[in-house]
């Protein structure tokens, strides 16, 4: 486990949503201020807004890569495919782990959507939930491909 894992696992039982945890585990690695990072991420907890759709511990590693590689000229095609191609394998490298990127599937859950409350971080919370390790395997994958890749 790197120190990216370890920290996004931390963030999250501080009560961070899963995007924001991971996200802000590489702050010292963004030039990027953390209230920024934390806005940045703050949508996409529960699988977006709790939708339950991609799960937000991918969706934070998601925007570390497109922050730390991502392209913005619209008209590279080349930066764009190089991007998505990154993009798709770190998705991979996450589903071989877990299974799927789906927030709902990786919680067991039946329903596609569920409350936009958000439950309550209680001791039992935590013992049904996944999401403090999800959230280490998604940091700590983009975190060996930002070490591979700067090497």
């Amino acid at each position: 486990m790197n120190k990216y894992a370890i920290r996004a696992k931390e963030n999250f039982l501080k009560g961070y949503n899963c995007t924001q945890s991971v996200v802000l585990a590489f702050s010292d690695e963004l030039d990027i201020d953390e209230e920024v990072l934390l806005r940045l991420a703050s949508s996409f907890g529960g699988g977006m807004g709790r939708l339950r759709e991609v799960c937000g511990a991918v969706s934070g590693m998601f925007i570390v890569a497109g922050l730390k590689y991502g392209y913005s000229l619209p008209k590279d095609i080349e930066g764009k495919t190089e991007h998505y191609k990154r993009i798709q394998e770190l998705a991979a490298s996450f589903r071989e782990k877990n299974g799927s990127i789906v927030c709902r599937e990786l919680l067991g859950l039946n329903t596609k959507t569920s409350s936009y409350v958000p439950s309550a971080r209680t001791d039992e919370y935590y013992k049904k939930r996944p999401c403090p390790d999800i959230c280490g395997e998604a940091a700590g994958i983009i975190g060996d491909y930002i070490m591979n890749y700067e090497k």
